[in-house]
């Protein structure tokens, strides 16, 4: 029962991740299409908002139980598919940490525009592009895992 708690714990983790990740995206890029700065503060708000309750907490959680779970079904952790999946963790957390520091400056500076009554500054869109270049990676790193996850391919790594 504890094992099928887990494996649950761990598949809504990893749905949590990539759902938020695509939504969050999707979210933000239709926003910046109106070139609207209050609307663009207004989305850049709520994905901060989905980012800290959502993101955070399934990043915290997804190697907690990938851990349990794999030392209850007897996976060893140096498995090639295990660590290749950890290997692309790292790498999607490389790229999701600037991207939420990046969020709350898109947010900060189109809210600044906003009240002045000004378009969005180059520093708004400079930082877009960062922003909009990172989820690239970040998503097919996360795909990767699930791909791994779900396949578990014998991989050796050693």
């Amino acid at each position: 029962m504890i094992e099928e708690l887990l494996l649950l714990a761990h598949v809504v983790g990893a749905t949590v991740l990539f759902g938020t990740g695509a939504g969050i995206a999707f979210f933000m890029v239709m926003a910046h299409r109106t070139r609207d700065p209050a609307l663009i503060a207004h989305t850049a708000r709520t994905v901060v908002i989905a980012d800290t309750l959502f993101t955070a907490t399934a990043v915290i959680l997804q190697p907690l139980t990938g851990y349990l779970l794999a030392r209850m079904i007897g996976w060893p952790l140096e498995e090639g598919w295990i660590i290749l999946s950890l290997v692309l963790y790292v790498v999607t957390g490389i790229f999701w940490l600037p991207v939420v520091w990046i969020q709350i400056r898109l947010r900060d500076l189109a809210y600044a525009a906003a009240i002045a009554g000004d378009p969005l500054p180059t520093a708004y869109f400079t930082l877009y592009r960062i922003w909009f270049a990172c989820g690239f990676p970040a998503f097919f790193a996360v795909v990767g895992i699930l791909w791994l996850m779900l396949t578990k391919p014998s991989i050796a790594i050693f």
